[in-house]
């Protein structure tokens, strides 16, 4: 059906009005009871209710509602995650997407969200640094977003940007919000498009961006609440590579992050209606592709980023500068976790250090609030994964590094192979990490090396996995697979 509020050229194609007509009733089953008549009926109605949604698969589903799921933290507190899986064997179900893409997927409820992107854009021009630069067996196993025979250097008709929901329990596609992307499209890599952002949901609306600046807040049922075009409102989301960083979701505001070739910023937004609530300009030609991480620590609440210039903190209520520390980096992408007081991160980019700091402080805290770091090994695009005391990192070719994160001391290392830009996930005792190659490593979780399972798909991934209801939601450029026992 045409979806008003969008215009005339977006729409929201739906599902069967039957099923979509019973998800309703179950989303708004708990509004608008009558008033209570006596305790026994009330008690017999309760316990009908709560019968009826525990017998749903959906009801003791984990949401994992953001980039890297609840915290941010990419831990997942499900029991009976699968080890083992391939193409035939434990693939629930899977379904194809509307288009391509690099965002991972989010879930609240039963419901999958989505975001890709159907028509070509033109590539930035020059030579594209391979991450496995230095094993030519690895570098001849990257690939560009769709396969080379899909991503000709050059634009080729319109392009259009898609938010799909998908049902956990089956993989039925519910809906589809498609419009046409719209002003200035950049010139990107050719690992990714437009498509890289990974949208994020409080349960009530959806919020979808894409690497040109346009954003959408969708509801449940895919029908748009508002919208803003950043790329025309503020600048242009010109930056070398295009742009990587997902939106973020605190309180009430919604927190973009548009570290680019020109005009730097920080954005907070009314979540309900887009409104602008705060600005804090960054300067120019400040990089990063990382995502904000809003986090309480002694001295309040704080909004880390991790960008070109050094590591900074925000107040979230205001806009006001906090503290920072670091020196210059080259491209950050990764995103940092928060544990028990302490912030872990990586820096990103080839042979990064990884550190821990203590939030709270004030100015410049570089020689006051690091409390360690670790020299070489680390990502240059997969965040940090701190799992039951321990820090997991995997460099651009699948060497994985276990450190104590209580001092930053290596316990381990052991190499995978494959080509890693997913970040990894961990749940039930153990640790996943997603190849690019369509591999997906299981660790045993622990202060010794165990690789429980090396789980092909063949296809080509570069999204990070989600985590809800035991399942293991892997997304390849142009797939969506639910793993499960």
């Amino acid at each position: 059906m045409k979806n008003a509020s969008a215009g005339s050229r977006s729409e929201v194609r739906a599902g069967s009005a039957a099923s979509q007509g019973n998800e309703s009733m179950l989303e708004h089953s708990g509004r608008g009871f009558p008033r209570r008549r006596s305790s026994s009926a009330a008690g017999a109605c309760t316990a009908a209710f709560l019968a009826l949604l525990l017998s749903l698969p959906w009801a003791l589903a984990e949401n994992w509602p953001q980039w890297r799921g609840p915290s941010s933290s990419g831990v997942s507190g499900s029991s009976g995650l699968p080890t083992h899986w391939n193409a035939e064997e434990h693939v629930k179900w899977k379904a194809s997407l509307a288009g391509l893409g690099a965002s991972s997927p989010i879930v609240w409820g039963d419901r999958i969200f989505v975001t890709s992107q159907q028509g070509r854009i033109r590539l930035q021009q020059g030579t594209y640094p391979l991450l496995a630069r230095d094993d030519r067996e690895l570098s001849g196993r990257e690939n560009p977003i769709g396969g080379r025979e899909a991503n000709p250097d050059a634009e080729d008709g319109a392009v259009y940007l898609i938010v799909e929901s998908f049902r956990l329990a089956d993989g039925k596609r519910l809906w589809e919000f498609k419009t046409p992307a719209t002003g200035m499209l950049p010139e990107l890599h050719e690992k990714h498009n437009l498509a890289t952002p990974t949208p994020v949901t409080d349960g009530t609306l959806v919020y979808a961006w894409f690497g040109n600046g346009q954003i959408f807040a969708l509801d449940m049922e895919g029908r748009v609440a508002w919208k803003r075009h950043l790329g025309e409102e503020y600048s242009p989301f010109t930056t070398r590579w295009g742009h990587g960083s997902s939106p973020a979701l605190h309180g009430d505001s919604l927190f973009l992050l548009c570290d680019h070739s020109g005009d730097s910023y920080l954005l907070a937004l009314d979540k309900r209606t887009g409104a602008e609530r705060w600005k804090a300009d960054r300067g120019k030609e400040w990089i990063s592709h990382s995502t904000p991480l809003a986090i309480r620590s002694a001295g309040g609440e704080e909004l880390i980023i991790n960008s070109s210039e050094r590591i900074d903190a925000y107040d979230p209520g205001t806009g006001k500068p906090l503290w920072h520390a670091g020196a210059w980096r080259q491209t950050p992408v990764p995103t940092p976790v928060f544990h028990d007081g302490i912030l872990y991160m990586v820096r990103g980019y080839r042979n990064s250090d990884f550190l821990a700091i203590r939030p709270g402080g004030r100015g410049d805290v570089t020689g006051t609030g690091i409390l360690w770091r670790s020299s070489g090994g680390a990502s240059y695009v997969p965040s940090i994964l701190y799992y039951e005391g321990l820090l997991y990192v995997t460099n651009e070719v699948g060497v994985v590094t276990c450190a104590d994160a209580a001092d930053g001391k290596t316990l381990w290392r052991k190499r995978l192979g494959g080509i890693f830009f997913a970040s990894p996930v961990a749940g039930d005792g153990k640790v996943y990490m997603v190849s690019e190659t369509g591999d997906t490593y299981v660790l045993e979780a622990g202060r010794e090396p165990n690789v429980l399972s090396q789980n092909p798909l063949d296809e080509r991934m570069v999204a990070s996995p989600a985590i809800s209801g035991g399942n293991l939601i892997l997304r390849s450029d142009g797939t969506l697979f639910c793993i499960g026992k």
